[in-house]
């Protein structure tokens, strides 16, 4: 199940926000979001001065699914974790549970190793947060099926007989 098939409830973004704001702050980050991938955000922590995220969700959405298309090439499932350096800034993106991604963009004051560390941490979180999202969306879909259920039963004479009273 994608996360775009998940019903995300307001208690479900606070949990994920609180991830997200305790692994910015353990990993020295300047902004970490997670996003779905199809790049609609999910939640985020930190500011994006002078960036636009909308941008910055589906470009880097269009980076995994480029990249993913690398790993099939070579044989591979995926390349969960992809790394840019840049002279001021670096990403950290990490695929979080095959549904959704994670982004870490940090500077100087951080380092490569702290903050895979932490995401390491942060993502085993996450997992368990998109699976429990994911177990009650796929029943709340179960029993919204189920409860049509008992139309299949109706026929044409039921309805002709009903607008024919």
């Amino acid at each position: 199940m994608s996360v775009s098939d998940l019903v995300l409830l307001e208690a479900d973004h606070g949990r994920l926000a609180a991830v997200l704001d305790r692994l910015r702050q353990d990993a020295n980050a300047k902004i970490v979001f997670l996003i779905d991938k199809n790049g609609q955000q999910l939640a985020a922590s930190g500011h994006f001065e002078g960036l636009d995220p909308t941008s910055l969700a589906a470009l880097t959405a269009g980076n995994v699914a480029a990249t993913d298309g690398l790993a099939k090439l070579l044989g591979e499932t995926e390349f969960a974790t992809l790394f840019h350096e840049g002279e001021h800034d670096s990403l950290h993106i990490n695929v979080v549970s095959g549904r959704a991604i994670l982004v870490v963009i940090f500077d100087e004051h951080s380092s490569l190793g702290l903050v895979r560390l932490r995401v390491k941490k942060g993502t085993g979180e996450l997992c368990t947060i998109l699976d429990d999202i994911g177990m009650r969306s796929q029943a709340q879909r179960s029993s919204a099926f189920g409860s049509h259920a008992s139309f299949s039963e109706i026929t044409d004479d039921d309805i002709d007989a009903l607008f024919n009273n």
